[in-house]
């Protein structure tokens, strides 16, 4: 197993000196047309924690199961046309199959566009437009630190919430008194998560199955950006198509979030804060439906110390049922911990730009309860107050 672990860490820090050494010639070569462009980006993280898992076997020990590596192009086909695609190899423990997948692979045709409006439909793998950094959670780099809040951006169902299959309209307008964008789209939900089907449905031999479903999203800025809002709404469907010998009937299931977001930006810091209403339903199974009402928050803040230095603080909350905040009613119902219906996290970090594109992360995590953690990571039981240590190291081209 040891010798397995050393195996994978020597491959990502190779790739990550293919993508350096990729970065030093020529963005794309010189018979591809001039407006290919090709980037990618590689980080490898480092994770311990006082109890529970994160990410491997993290509990008084430490896991380098959580690494990244990605390559996109885009190509500006016609006028109006372009064609992008982003192929990844991702690595986070139990979390993730440690397997190469396409992130997103899109088309985007721009309708109509004139000097202060654009309108653009957009088909294929399409990133899902939900929050303010899911559209771009993919990079490292372009985190404001290494874990998004968890208790919005769900890094054990990563695949799930990232991109979906489908198409977007999207539109935008620039005023004297600010920017508007909006998207809608109709998708089809991806269930490459293993944490996923294994919190639904458990063990149970068979396969779940996105279905139809959409998202929106309303966006403003105001000065460039100064100021940001957002609202965004989705109905995400799925369905549990059983094997032989499950011991549970067919069912679906349905997630209904809603996200606020509020963002400011000064010269050298920011503040960030968002609130997401989450419903859930769950249908048949062989079992009564099961609904439920959960909230999520957060509010943080960074800090530009020096050129090449960033400070980060976040207070982070998650609560999957309104109705049961604690998880005692869950607890006799499953005789699983209550602890893992909620989650505070205090978050404090630094990034250090060593090199333009060359970036040194690291973060301190103080938890009560396990809301976000993964089963499959714990199966030997978790413990509510907890603490974790993470760096990462990451690169883009």
């Amino acid at each position: 197993m040891r010798h397995t672990k050393l195996i994978k860490i020597g491959l990502a820090f190779t790739l990550i000196q293919g993508c350096l050494y990729s970065a030093m010639l020529s963005a794309a070569p010189e018979w591809l047309p001039k407006s290919v462009q090709i980037h990618g980006f590689a980080s490898q993280g480092l994770i311990t924690t006082t109890d529970n898992n994160f990410f491997g076997k993290t509990d008084d020990s430490v896991s380098f199961d959580f690494r990244e590596i990605g390559l996109n192009s885009s190509w500006n086909a016609l006028t109006d046309l372009q064609l992008a695609m982003q192929i990844v190899w991702r690595d986070a423990g139990k979390t993730d199959d440690d397997g190469v997948r396409i992130d997103y692979g899109l088309a985007s045709y721009n309708l109509y566009s004139s000097e202060s409006s654009v309108l653009t439909v957009r088909g294929g793998r399409v990133p899902t437009p939900l929050g303010f950094y899911n559209d771009t959670r993919d990079v490292a780099t372009t985190r404001p630190s290494i874990l998004l809040p968890q208790s919005i951006y769900f890094d054990v169902n990563r695949n799930l919430a990232l991109s979906a299959d489908g198409g977007y309209l999207y539109g935008e307008h620039q005023t004297d008194y600010g920017d508007i964008s909006a998207h809608f789209g109709l998708i089809v939900p991806r269930m490459d998560d293993p944490d996923f089907k294994n919190v639904i449905v458990g063990s149970s031999p068979g396969n779940m199955e996105g279905d139809v479903s959409w998202v929106s999203r309303l966006g403003y800025e105001w000065q460039g950006g100064r100021v940001r809002l957002a609202a965004t709404y989705a109905d995400f469907n799925g369905d549990y198509k059983p094997d032989a010998g499950a011991f549970l009937d067919p069912g679906s299931w349905r997630f209904n979030p809603l996200i606020l977001s509020a963002q400011y930006n000064g010269e050298n810091w920011s503040l960030t804060a968002e609130y997401a209403l989450r419903r859930a339903k769950l249908k048949n199974f062989g079992f009564p439906m099961i609904e439920f009402t959960g909230q999520s928050f957060y509010f943080q803040g960074t800090y530009e110390l020096t050129e090449s230095i960033e400070g980060i603080v976040r207070y982070d909350e998650l609560v999957w049922d309104l109705d049961d905040k604690k998880g005692d009613d869950f607890a006799d119902l499953t005789g699983k911990p209550g602890h893992s219906r909620f989650a505070q996290d205090w978050t404090v970090g630094l990034r250090y730009k060593i090199l333009p594109s060359l970036m040194l992360s690291g973060e301190y995590h103080y938890i009560n309860g396990t809301g976000w953690l993964s089963e499959l990571e714990n199966k030997n039981g978790t413990t509510q107050h907890w603490n974790m240590m993470i760096f990462m190291l990451s690169y883009s081209f």
